[in-house]
């Protein structure tokens, strides 16, 4: 008898040393704004150390970042803390808070239970079996979590917490589904009296806090409930009301979005810390960078109307904005150049460029890793795929590809034609002038071919041929001629291969189409000169490269080339094309205009294309170049290029 109490008495302090009295416990329960509503940002998913704990009313699987987690057991506290899947809640930020606030020796634990749109009948034991009957179907998978009884669980996990630690608070976020119920505050009353009796707290050392709704500016949903959460305290003397004021929301004005659920968060920890006797410190967080737009922004002429996104200022900066509650890393990528966008705490993602050239640029936006086209913005083919696109104005000099008024304008026509050499339909662009239409006279062609990864519509949008043929007509600086684009078979990505000057790989099944099916529909079915003194090529990057391959190898169909930053490096001007260029005197003859021109920066100035005409006109040839100085690989260079070209066709 005398040893079996001296094992009692080991046993009592055995179990006695095991609770750390400065392990302080929290109980978390509520509704949605409890359970998360907002997915949690890079800097919620940073862990907060030992010091703040979180103890599973549920089991976690496994994920890519994290092991699996067990019901009932202590483990950081990263989010999501209620459920897996659910989102950041206020007791997040409300551990960190009281980590950064008490001293080091003491540690925050929390376990949270909690259900969108549940009652607070729920809560009650005598009231939740026929609650759970009576539950919505949307409800019951959340309900069965918790094995229908989400006090029980509750309860359960805090006794066991009570092994480890103290309880010293319960956190409460609840109302919006019980707004205007006289009955609520009695309610939850008998929700923390059961839960102080059943884990035997005392209610003067354990308050109840009791967060405040989503306010919305006086717009939130359910801004009724504030008035019966803030005389909460007449009911229940132990309750401190957790103000929401100024809080950031969601878009459905119902939910916090994560910031506010950050603010919240860090408000229930100081309260707790005032209450404890400490002075509240706020842990780091990392705060929206502001994007300010200036006045002079405006929105950019590819912005789709209705949206005031993409704007540019007259420094040529870009701005864009998107809505993205659920997102936590959006980017914007123009042209390879990437640019972090910053979260309002609202559900918007902002970004600004640095300052653009002038010109059409091509941009992606990326959420989480995924790249999609900013609904906001006109498409255009590019890059191998539909696009969005950006335009930074030119002032005055760029006129002359805009559309004028007082003057006649031509079409642009969507063509479908069937070629025999690949046996498939196929599309193309034609422009014919305004004259077109009223007469018979007959016209000469140019063949105007894209760059790789964009199609047969670039030149017509992205280049805007169309305002650049109308304009030079009109002024007397050009001949009214059709001109026609088709997709060059260069829409998929480059695939390697032999592609020296006149051994293409890349593209070259277009080649045959042009000569055997395309130029004999185009003259079949419009008024074309078919001569070959009538027909001239042109081409911008690849499409430079193709244009070389076919004029240059049936010079008998073309008497004018161009190119446009062609792609023409390892050109061996003594052996390619059978060495047409060492017979200069013949080439001269046969060619009555060859023109070759790039930007002056970057991929351009790599091409090094006036060295080639340069080398050219070493050996007689007749080469003319131009040259756009500032301009990269991009379409302002080419409009530039065709306002150059298209004045010298079909005038000899």
């Amino acid at each position: 008898m005398k040893q079996l109490f001296i094992s009692l008495l080991l046993l009592i302090a055995v179990s006695a040393s095991a609770q750390d009295p400065n392990f302080y416990i929290f109980l978390c329960f509520g509704q949605s704004n409890m359970e998360g509503a907002a997915r949690p940002e890079a800097q919620d998913l940073k862990s907060p150390g030992p010091r703040f704990l979180w103890m599973p009313a549920v089991d976690y699987p496994a994920t890519e970042t994290l092991p699996a987690r067990k019901m009932g057991e202590w483990y950081e506290a990263i989010p999501p803390l209620c459920r897996p899947n659910t989102g950041l809640t206020p007791a997040d930020w409300f551990g960190r808070t009281l980590v950064a606030s008490l001293p080091e020796n003491i540690k925050i634990g929390v376990i949270h239970v909690a259900i969108g749109g549940i009652d607070i009948k729920g809560f009650l034991p005598d009231s939740i079996p026929a609650y759970v009957k009576k539950a919505p179907n949307w409800m019951k998978g959340m309900l069965e979590a918790y094995d229908n009884n989400p006090y029980k669980r509750l309860v359960t996990l805090a006794k066991k917490a009570q092994k480890d630690g103290v309880i010293k608070g319960i956190l409460m976020h609840q109302g919006e589904t019980n707004t205007g119920d006289p009955k609520w505050a009695g309610m939850v009353q008998q929700v923390y009296d059961n839960l102080c009796g059943d884990l035997k707290l005392k209610p003067e050392e354990v308050n109840l806090y009791a967060g405040n709704i989503v306010q919305a500016g006086g717009q939130g949903v359910c801004i009724g409930c504030k008035k019966q959460i803030d005389e909460l305290p007449k009911t229940l003397h132990t309750a401190q009301v957790i103000s929401s004021d100024d809080c950031s929301n969601g878009p459905d004005r119902l939910h916090f979005d994560a910031a506010g659920y950050r603010e919240l968060g860090c408000r229930y920890g100081e309260a707790v810390a005032r209450f404890l006797g400490y002075e509240p410190k706020r842990p780091h967080i990392d705060m929206p960078k502001k994007i300010e737009v200036p006045a002079d922004a405006f929105i950019a002429e590819t912005t789709i109307p209705g949206n005031e996104f993409p704007k540019v200022d007259k420094e040529g900066r870009a701005y864009f904005r998107i809505s993205a509650p659920e997102a936590r890393k959006v980017v914007v990528d123009i042209c390879g150049k990437k640019y972090d966008m910053q979260p309002d705490g609202k559900g918007n993602f902002m970004a600004v460029t640095d300052p653009l050239v002038p010109g059409f640029h091509y941009y992606f936006m990326n959420i989480n890793g995924v790249n999609f086209i900013d609904p906001a913005t006109e498409t255009f083919f590019g890059c191998n795929r539909e696009a969005g696109g950006i335009e930074i104005p030119e002032g005055s000099e760029g006129d002359y590809y805009r559309p004028q008024q007082g003057i006649a304008h031509g079409q642009v026509r969507s063509i479908y034609y069937f070629a025999q050499s690949t046996n498939e339909w196929r599309h193309a662009m034609v422009y014919t002038p305004a004259e077109y239409e009223k007469g018979k006279k007959k016209y000469p062609v140019l063949y105007l071919q894209h760059g790789m990864g964009e199609d047969e519509t670039g030149w017509s949008k992205q280049g805007h041929m169309q305002h650049i043929m109308d304009n030079l007509i009109a002024s007397g600086e050009a001949v009214p001629m059709i001109v026609v684009m088709e997709s060059g078979d260069i829409k998929a990505p480059f695939q390697g291969g032999d592609n020296r000057q006149g051994f293409s790989t890349y593209g070259n099944s277009f080649y045959k189409v042009m000569i055997n099916d395309l130029i004999p529909y185009i003259d079949s079915n419009f008024r074309t000169k078919t001569d070959r003194d009538n027909r001239a090529m042109a081409g911008l990057s690849w499409g430079g490269h193709q244009t070389f391959d076919i004029v240059l190898n049936n010079t008998d169909k073309f008497a004018w080339l161009g190119t446009f930053s062609g792609a023409i490096f390892g050109l061996d001007i003594k052996t390619a094309y059978d060495g047409i260029f060492t017979r200069a005197d013949e080439f001269n003859k046969k060619t009555h205009y060859f023109f070759m021109m790039s930007g002056t920066e970057g991929m351009d100035k790599m091409f090094q294309t006036e060295k080639t005409v340069n080398d050219l006109k070493a050996m007689g040839i007749n080469a003319h170049y131009y040259e756009s100085m500032g301009t990269d690989h991009e379409w302002l260079t080419w409009r530039r290029g065709l306002r150059q070209f298209v004045p010298n066709l079909f005038k000899n």
